[in-house]
């Protein structure tokens, strides 16, 4: 058995400043991976606009290839997470990173690929959107995982926060430069502009994963920026963290708590993936046929939504709630949604509530994955937070296909965008089912914290 070690002096001066530098140090490299692969995962949606009648896909293709990704990524994702934690961040997120933008980059050349395989486009698009997946597999549950590696829980929500801002900022910039480069680079050394899309947007990528593999490093005790005392804090503040928790890997499948969490995930993702990868399409049958415009419409929700992300997290770390500060702005989404499909023939309505559905959806984010470190340690947190992400992030299948089935059924996707919606009101209704002993001990340690800010 392991002994404890003692922490220093409840100094929260010194406790305050030994966590900034934690999040300066490996935060801003998490952010840029996550914001590189963010861009790779729903850049797919905007090479939808030109992709469909250069490759002469269907839109139940491109739907079921959207979200066959997320196949791949359900079936690895979790020995993906075991395999980090033994091995480490460093070399695995590496690994990662640089595997994707290799098959994101290989989607430009899905025709030729097709021909030397001898088989059909739609097939070979089937085939390197699921190695898309397989490769992606457990970079972002792994980085919730490094991140339960340095922050105890009730730190965890600003922290998440900064890590997940980085989806609508690249979701906001993405939009842009995506629409910019299909616009600008079209037919330029006889490639279509979607193909420059996939191809540019593929190298931040690559950069990213040389720049985690000689930056990052795998635990407290082998950052060699941090003092002795530092380290010493650190630890302590995290095996305190860590009691009562489940830490066996045996028991992570049968925890109600854990399966909890995995429906609330479900329910909320497939409501924003459908936003993800169809707000595109939902502009464009608004009347605005440029890409480059479509880009810049796409960047008003998401640019709003970092702001009200960063506001509700900041709330919820200071007051150490979570529950409110999760089911309300999912039911903000969900009227959004609702309402963006409602008023679709209005442009400015439509873009009005896609921004409230965004800023929803996105601000619940956050707080919702400091809860797998309030109930999960140790290697059972590897495969829990593996096995959340993975069951959850099923919903990107389900959060395209309603959308297009709807389209094909009624001749309105905007009728699946109502279903959408309720998705988002049920995962309101499941975070209130959240068990209050297990948020208990988040609020009393933020206050806790609060006392000695005062002190």
């Amino acid at each position: 058995m392991h002994s404890q070690p003692a922490a220093p002096a409840r100094d929260p001066g010194f406790e305050d400043r030994t966590y900034r530098k934690v999040i300066l140090r490996i935060l801003p490299i998490l952010l840029l991976c996550y914001m590189a692969a963010y861009l790779d995962r729903v850049n797919i949606g905007f090479a939808k606009l030109d992709m469909l009648n250069d490759l002469q896909f269907s839109n139940t293709v491109y739907a079921l290839g959207a979200s066959v990704f997320f196949w791949g990524y359900f079936l690895f994702e979790v020995p993906s997470n075991l395999l980090l934690h033994r091995y480490g961040a460093r070399f695995w997120i590496a690994r990662i990173m640089l595997s994707w933008a290799i098959i994101s980059m290989a989607v430009a050349f899905t025709v030729p690929l097709a021909g030397f395989f001898h088989v059909e486009a739609s097939t070979m698009f089937y085939a390197l959107r699921f190695l898309l997946g397989i490769c992606e597999a457990g970079f972002f549950p792994g980085v919730i995982l490094y991140l339960n590696y340095w922050f105890p829980t009730h730190r965890q929500s600003r922290v998440m926060s900064g890590f997940l801002m980085a989806m609508p900022v690249s979701l906001t910039l993405g939009g842009v430069l995506s629409g910019w480069l299909m616009t600008s680079l079209n037919g330029w050394h006889g490639m279509a502009g979607w193909q420059w899309m996939l191809l540019i947007e593929g190298v931040p990528s690559i950069i990213m994963a040389v720049v985690v593999f000689t930056c990052l490093c795998d635990s407290i005790d082998k950052a060699h920026w941090l003092s002795a005392d530092e380290k010493q804090m650190l630890k302590a503040n995290l095996q305190q963290d860590e009691q009562g928790k489940v830490s066996r890997l045996s028991e992570v499948f049968f925890n109600p708590r854990v399966w909890l969490l995995v429906f609330i995930l479900l329910t909320f993702n497939t409501g924003f993936y459908g936003l993800a990868f169809w707000m595109p399409s939902i502009i464009k049958s608004a009347g605005i046929t440029s890409s480059f415009d479509i880009g810049l419409l796409t960047a008003i929700p998401y640019g709003v939504a970092v702001v009200a992300m960063f506001l509700n997290a900041r709330h919820s770390n200071r007051t150490g709630e979570r529950r409110l500060h999760a089911a309300i702005p999912a039911f903000i989404g969900g009227c959004g949604l609702i309402l963006s499909a409602y008023f679709s023939a209005n442009l400015v309505l439509s873009v009005l509530f896609l921004t409230v559905a965004a800023s929803g959806v996105l601000s619940l984010m956050p707080i919702f994955w400091t809860l797998p470190g309030t109930v999960l340690s140790g290697v059972a947190a590897a495969a829990g937070i593996g096995m959340i992400n993975a069951i959850g992030n099923l919903s990107g299948f389900t959060g395209s296909m309603i959308t297009a089935v709807a389209e094909n059924l009624t001749g309105n996707m905007n009728n699946g965008t109502y279903v959408l919606g309720g998705c988002l009101f049920v995962s309101a209704l499941l975070i209130m089912a959240i068990p209050a002993a297990m948020l208990g001990r988040t609020e009393a340690q933020a206050k806790a914290q609060m006392k000695l800010e005062a002190a």
